[in-house]
Parts: C-alpha cells; sequence; structure tokens
C-alpha cells in the first residue's frame, strides 16, 4: 500500500486544515471501535446517497489542533457561522472507514451520564480522497498522543481517562475486525 504508510504526522505540524463534505452525526452504541462506528457511517452514507439531486452536503473545513477538532460550515448562507469544536477530553475514537475508505469518522462523547440515553455520537466527513482520510486520522493520533503525554506528565503514570485511534489500513482492519473486543 504505498504512501498512506509513509504517512507521519506529529503534534510540531498541527493545526492542520481539510476542506471536506460533512455527512452528518449518528448516535453510536459504543466509546470506540470499528463496531461502533460501521452502522453510524452505513446509515449516514445511505442518507447521503438518497438525497435529492440539488441538495449538496455542507462542505466544511475540519481543523485539527492540539486542543482537539473544530469544523465550520463554509456553504451555509450564516455570515459568520460559529464552529462545532470538541475537545480532545471529549473525542474518544477516531478512524478512517473500512468500507467507505474515503470516509473519516470519529466517536464523540456527549454526556457524561448514561441515564441520559446514548452519550455517543458519531460524526463522518467524506474526503477527496483516501489519503486525506487517512492523514486526518494521522493527525488526530497525533492529538491525542500530545494529550497522553501532558496527562502523564501532570499526574506521573497515572492514567485519567483513556481514547483510541484506529491507524491500520483498511485492508488491515478487514483482517483484524473479528479479533476487536471493547476491553
Amino acid at each position: 500500500m504505498g504512501d498512506s504508510n509513509d504517512t507521519v504526522i506529529s503534534v510540531s505540524d498541527l493545526p492542520l486544515k481539510f476542506t471536506v463534505k460533512y455527512l452528518g452525526s449518528h448516535p453510536s452504541k459504543g466509546l470506540w471501535g470499528m463496531k461502533f462506528t460501521r452502522k453510524p457511517v452505513d446509515n449516514l452514507v445511505s442518507q447521503a446517497r438518497n438525497m435529492p439531486p440539488n441538495v449538496i452536503l455542507p462542505i466544511v473545513i475540519f481543523n485539527v489542533s492540539e486542543e482537539g477538532v473544530e469544523f465550520v460550515d463554509r456553504t451555509s448562507k450564516k455570515i459568520k457561522e460559529e464552529p462545532t469544536k470538541f475537545s480532545v477530553e471529549n473525542i474518544s475514537y477516531g478512524v478512517q472507514d473500512l468500507v467507505y475508505t474515503r470516509v473519516f469518522s470519529m466517536i464523540v462523547v456527549t454526556d457524561d451520564n448514561l441515564n441520559n440515553g446514548v452519550p455517543f455520537e458519531c460524526h463522518s466527513f467524506l474526503c477527496d480522497s483516501r489519503n486525506e482520510a487517512r492523514k486526518i486520522t494521522y493527525a488526530l493520533a497525533a492529538v491525542f498522543q500530545d494529550y497522553g503525554r501532558k496527562i502523564k506528565q501532570k499526574n506521573g503514570e497515572r492514567h485519567i481517562k483513556k481514547f483510541a485511534i484506529d491507524l491500520r489500513t483498511p485492508e488491515q482492519q478487514a483482517e483484524g475486525v473479528e479479533e476487536e473486543s471493547d476491553v
């Protein structure tokens, strides 16, 4: 798989901006793992495919920084659209989709209280290429790595929060999908 394995992004490369299409968000039943992005991505792609011909997906500027991610709709008629922001503390998982390799998805913790329904939301973005989806995945991995380093410095070796990023290629993900667990 040529150059996608050579992609290296570190925190010093951030912030990075990408222009992508926002597929939307859908509830997720779990905190991390492809098994919890599969159904939301399938639903969002199906909705996008069934859109009327005169309706387009929102084009967003997707920014990955040390603090997390933010995106703002550039197709909106509003003059000063406020960006949607998710701090690194609220993102639990990020992955390039296995089936739709131009799709990047992330699971966001929307509520710490499990009594309020499903507290996880999957946000999905359609990229221009599978390489761009991979770069976003690597950029988010750099954010997670930097955040983990900061937490270790602040609290010694004690880990407070877990998060995951799946850096396997879609082919590697397909090979290992049966072995995935959420433990």
